[in-house]
């Protein structure tokens, strides 16, 4: 029996997150597990009605589950920030959620923009410290509003921070078991103190790693290769920010927002999953948003949780049905309700 922390959040949030569950709660009765889940209303029509955001008791009782399940956050009546900040930052930063998880994988079926690629070729995995860097928010403004305003904000990184990440990162890359190749991106030409604890840190702990082979790539160079050669990479390692760019470039060349997820991984307690799509709040209610993003966040979830089995039968009928004809994109064009994709899903189960 497993305690999910269900957030549905904002926009299209309740819809998809509506047909993981779906998708959950089939798998579960072909492999024998049990979920009970506790569902919370937090995110913009919360905040309007009671400027309520996230309490700390929540953040209590979430500590209790054994993992949490988010849809979207982000509300057109509530300004930019508040809600990213008040929920996604807090639960990463309270939890302890240090490491973001994006793979980034073409489906058979599926278009990517990438001419001559195909699913051999964009298959890896990024690892992304998800709890310093820039993100820490520790910073300034002097003489706001004026001609002479200065704006600071201070990237932040510790070993310990740093090595935990990187850790991570080699230990996926030797169970993940493909190339065995963990590149770090970095931008140690230029960030040369932030960076260079990343580059001695890898290699240092790289040394109780001689199966794996260790690449170095700037940032920028990261993403001209993440177009024209997505095949050199297996996992690549990064910092918050470098992380948070070069994952939504991955979610393009693996076909768009409709299919990426990821993970907030706390190894030693409780992480969270959700797609990585926005709330898209024009096309609330209408079931034409493609939940395929939130699918793949549960199947993450069920591998997380030890569920291999299940995982391995959600992902294999998700790709079952992106291959098919039904799906000619993973737009709100489908043709294909929110609701269909889902039950598609399970069919093929």
């Amino acid at each position: 029996m497993y305690n999910i922390a269900v957030l549905p959040g904002d926009g299209i949030g309740p819809e998809v997150v509506r047909e993981g569950l779906k998708v959950i709660e089939a798998v579960s009765s072909i492999t024998g597990f049990k979920i009970h889940t506790e569902t919370y209303d937090f995110g913009g029509d919360r905040y309007l009605k009671t400027g309520e955001i996230l309490p700390d008791s929540a953040i209590e009782e979430f500590r209790r589950m054994d993992a949490i399940y988010l849809g979207a956050v982000g509300h057109p009546d509530v300004a930019p920030g508040i809600l990213e900040k008040g929920i996604l930052l807090k639960l990463r930063f309270e939890l302890d959620q240090y490491i973001n998880l994006r793979p980034v994988k073409l489906y058979p079926g599926v278009w990517t923009p990438l001419r001559d690629k195909g699913p051999a070729d964009i298959d890896f995995v990024v690892v992304r410290e998800n709890t310093e860097g820039l993100y820490l928010g520790i910073g300034g403004t002097v003489k706001k509003g004026t001609p002479d305003e200065i704006a600071m904000q201070e990237m932040v990184n510790t070993r310990k921070g740093v090595e935990r990440c990187v850790r991570y990162a080699f230990d996926y890359a030797k169970e993940r078991n493909k190339d065995k190749k963990l590149t770090l991106c970095d931008k140690a030409n230029v960030l040369t103190y932030a960076h260079d604890l990343w580059r001695r840190t890898f290699t240092e702990v790289g040394e109780e790693y001689p199966g794996i082979k260790k690449d170095y790539a700037f940032v920028d160079a990261t993403c001209m290769w993440m177009v024209k050669n997505p095949e050199w990479f297996d996992v690549i390692v990064t910092c918050n920010m470098f992380g948070d760019i070069i994952t939504d470039l991955g979610a393009m060349i693996q076909g768009g927002m409709g299919i990426a997820a990821g993970g907030n991984i706390n190894p030693e307690g409780v992480s969270m999953f959700e797609p990585i799509h926005g709330s898209a709040p024009k096309y609330t209610g209408k079931n034409v948003i493609n939940p395929m993003a939130a699918i793949s966040a549960a199947q993450m979830m069920l591998e997380h949780l030890g569920e291999k089995k299940a995982s391995h039968i959600v992902e294999t009928a998700i790709a079952k049905v992106l291959a098919t004809d039904r799906m000619r994109d993973l737009s709100t064009k489908s043709g294909v309700s929110t609701s269909e994709v889902g039950d598609l899903v399970v069919s093929n189960l």
